[in-house]
């Protein structure tokens, strides 16, 4: 099929088998700036398509917008295009009080608090990440020595409505960090039969005794995402040498 797609405006040859796939079309390029080499492949609405390379691999990144329709979107595209292996590069709200602003979260799976996931699946089937992906992410945190976690997310479709009591359940069985696309992209994967994994930058955490102020917020941030970007592309590293 050599037709491009409606709304990434690709087409086979564009992207790498690997792509990472970040919320925010701002992010394209700051982990675009993080490759060796990279140049824009396409833009149009929130889709914004770079690919290059890391240690000579070959990968893309593709935004994804907000929320789980403009993801989904996104990832049955880049499969059409040949894409085969993911990596949710975004941010979240850590859900653990011990989990400072600008923490990098590797999402093992995730509870489905959104809507899109369920046109695809029933509530039933879980939304687990891949394994591989998501042991190379761990794998290349370790190798970097930053302070890390790894669990359970929370991914829901209204930001600012709060659900206490769902929020205080959730934070009593550990769930780490709530964001709006990590479910939705474990369930594609799992209908299209490809893999997917998901590092987060925590932006924020409703649990802080004392709340930084917005502007404190993100620089914290900032430095969280470049450290989760950088996990991200080492993870496609170990991938690569490992044949997956």
């Amino acid at each position: 099929m050599s037709e491009i797609q409606k709304h990434i405006r690709c087409k086979p040859g564009d992207v790498a088998k690997y792509v990472l796939v970040p919320g925010d079309p701002g992010r394209v390029k700051r982990i675009a700036e993080q490759m060796d080499e990279a140049h824009l492949i396409a833009e149009n609405r929130e889709y914004v398509v770079y690919t290059g390379t890391t240690n000579g691999v070959p990968v893309s990144v593709c935004s994804s917008g907000i929320g789980g329709p403009a993801a989904s979107i996104a990832i049955e595209e880049l499969v059409k295009v040949g894409a085969q292996v993911f990596i949710r590069v975004g941010s979240a709200g850590g859900r653990q009080d011990d989990i400072p602003i600008g923490t990098p979260v590797i999402i093992t799976a995730a509870h489905r608090g959104e809507g899109t996931s369920k046109v695809y699946l029933p509530v039933e089937f879980p939304a687990v990440a891949d394994l591989d992906v998501t042991n190379a992410l761990v794998a290349a945190a370790g190798e970097a020595g930053e302070d890390y976690r790894v669990g359970i997310g929370f991914t829901r479709d209204a930001y600012y409505v709060q659900d206490k009591q769902l929020n205080e359940l959730l934070k009593s069985v550990g769930v780490v960090a709530a964001e709006q696309e990590a479910s939705l992209l474990f369930i594609v994967g799992s209908v299209k039969r490809v893999r997917v994994g998901a590092i987060v930058s925590t932006d924020s955490n409703i649990w802080l005794p004392a709340q930084p102020t917005l502007e404190e917020k993100e620089k914290l941030f900032r430095v969280g995402e470049k450290k989760a970007i950088a996990i991200a592309l080492r993870a496609v590293q170990l991938l690569a040498a490992r044949g997956i």
